[in-house]
């Protein structure tokens, strides 16, 4: 009989077990637990973003119950306390650079040729309970904070960083390497005028809001050919530069653009595009959105609410664990053109974890044994008997 992977088989078939080992070697991910190697600790995680398990004890009663599946995916049968001294020790760039791969796997799934390529750069707060006093307060949450960079065209976070909740966003944004072409919205967080003059230099362009202390100085008026946008208003068009008296210095042409929502309010917004219409930047700067929705995803489904550790390493492990688990579920749900939501994907996912199917066929009935042949009778069928 012709073998076929469990469902969770199949999602993990994207990550390259040679690369994954070679980005362990690197970082000597395997030196204190030998027994329970960084691609067990993977799966398990990962079983353990989609079977919703809250805690070690119940992770390794799952996990262990389906001990039948372990082969194929190259794991063994785990103890708790195994899970609990490898979250303190392995280090985070094993899963870090994982999800890289993975990220660059999925751009390559959904690239769409000559569109431009655009990026949303934001961050979303991660609270911990009391149990992690360790955690450092930003004034408003005690935690840590999740930094992404992602591409609205193919829905793909391509880079992710964890720090603490007191980082600032724009020391996490002068990290990013810049893209030539590329254009980064992001809000007034990242308001670093050496790293928006980097963007310029670098043949890339910024669409951005101004702090409230920060003095522009108009230089001339555009001309708006059009004004009327998808739920705003553009009122007002200018080349400006900035009217600081201090040491403060921006060597780069900018544009002001006033925009007036539907509910009323009104925004500045700040770039150092000088070719597109303004209607079009407003409404690249209204797509930041989009990156708020991917959080509010993540938050509500993936579980990274509760943690099976309290230590600083195991809570960036289980976080990049859950975005590694949120890649391979668009890369299967891409790779055979699902047409449902990705909501219904995943909750089918977590339903037959375990079951020997093909993920194409995840929302289909088990197919019939053909080995046994179905006898039809009808109740108004004559019957004989021979004597």
């Amino acid at each position: 009989m012709r073998f076929t992977s469990s469902i969770l088989g199949k999602l993990v078939e994207p990550i390259n077990r040679r690369r994954f080992q070679s980005i362990v070697d690197s970082h000597d991910g395997d030196a204190y637990d030998k027994s329970f190697k960084s691609w067990d600790h993977l799966m398990v995680l990962i079983y353990a973003q989609f079977s919703g398990a809250a805690s070690l004890r119940s992770l390794e009663a799952g996990w262990n119950a389906s001990s039948q599946h372990h082969y194929h995916l190259g794991s063994d049968l785990l103890r708790r306390s195994t899970v609990s001294d490898a979250g303190r020790r392995r280090p985070v760039a094993v899963f870090a650079e994982t999800f890289g791969l993975l990220a660059n796997q999925l751009d390559r799934h959904t690239r769409h040729e000559g569109t431009a390529m655009l990026r949303l750069i934001d961050s979303t707060p991660i609270p911990l309970g009391k149990c992690c006093d360790w955690a450092k307060s930003n004034g408003r949450i005690r935690g840590m904070k999740m930094h992404v960079v992602y591409d609205p065209n193919t829905d793909c976070p391509r880079i992710l960083d964890i720090t603490d909740a007191n980082v600032n966003d724009a020391q996490i944004g002068r990290t990013i390497a810049i893209e030539k072409g590329a254009t980064y919205v992001f809000d007034k967080g990242y308001c670093h005028y050496g790293w928006w003059s980097a963007i310029a230099q670098a043949e890339a362009f910024f669409v951005t809001r101004p702090k409230s202390n920060m003095s522009l100085k108009a230089q001339c008026n555009r001309r708006l050919v059009q004004t009327q946008g998808n739920g705003f208003t553009v009122l007002d068009d200018a080349q400006v530069s900035l009217a600081s008296k201090g040491d403060s210095k921006l060597p780069i042409p900018l544009r002001r653009i006033l925009v007036q929502r539907q509910d009323g309010d009104t925004i500045t917004l700040l770039t150092n595009d000088l070719q597109r219409p303004a209607v079009e930047i407003a409404a690249l700067y209204k797509g930041r959105w989009q990156i708020e929705l991917l959080f509010r995803w993540i938050k509500q489904h993936l579980k990274i609410r509760k943690f099976l550790g309290n230590n600083d390493n195991a809570i960036r492990l289980q976080l990049f664990a859950a975005m590694i688990a949120y890649a391979l579920l668009r890369i299967a749900a891409r790779a055979c053109c699902s047409a449902m939501p990705i909501l219904r994907f995943t909750n089918l996912v977590t339903q037959y974890l375990f079951e020997r199917r093909t993920v194409q066929a995840i929302n289909k009935p088990p197919p019939v044994n053909p080995s046994r042949r179905t006898q039809w009778t009808s109740p108004n069928q004559m019957g004989f008997q021979y004597v």
